[in-house]
């Protein structure tokens, strides 16, 4: 399974990858996420806990998934393996890059032994969970950073 999801942000690309990295402080931009904690370690390097939820009309589905977490600031980058919930095994990439006058965040999902099978997880797992949260994460977080950049410019 693999998935891929970008967003160009009017913010600077350090600005961005503040926002993208401060895992924890996610709930307080993204009203999907309802709790991000880290187990052990830090943001650049640690385990972390993260629950959040897919809406489906007026039904949100609560998921939840554990991963080791290495941040990398000088190539803002982020990496994630998750190794607790139904999505384990797979490995996760945040990658903020200049673009412009602002930034190009995206995230590439690639899951390559799941253990709920190829098909349910290409076909299910992957487009109405994985892209579809990975899609709100980032609108979230491009929201927050084009907000905290004209906050900063005034």
């Amino acid at each position: 399974m693999f998935t891929y999801n970008e967003a160009y942000i009017d913010s600077p690309p350090d600005e961005v990858y503040r926002y993208a990295a401060e895992v924890e402080r996610w709930p307080q931009h993204l009203n999907h996420y309802s709790q991000v904690y880290f187990r052990k370690g830090e943001a650049s390097r640690g385990i972390v806990e993260m629950r959040a939820c897919r809406p489906f009309g007026a039904f949100r589905w609560p998921v939840w998934w554990v991963s080791e977490m290495s941040s990398e600031p000088h190539n803002r980058r982020i990496l994630y393996r998750h190794i607790e919930g139904i999505t384990a095994g797979m490995d996760v990439e945040w990658k903020v890059e200049p673009h412009g006058e602002g930034s190009k965040a995206s995230i590439v999902h690639e899951w390559k032994r799941p253990a709920v099978g190829r098909l349910a997880a290409s076909r299910i797992i992957g487009p109405a969970f994985v892209h579809a949260i990975a899609e709100r994460t980032l609108l979230g977080l491009k929201t927050a950073a084009e907000l905290g950049s004209r906050r900063s410019a005034t």
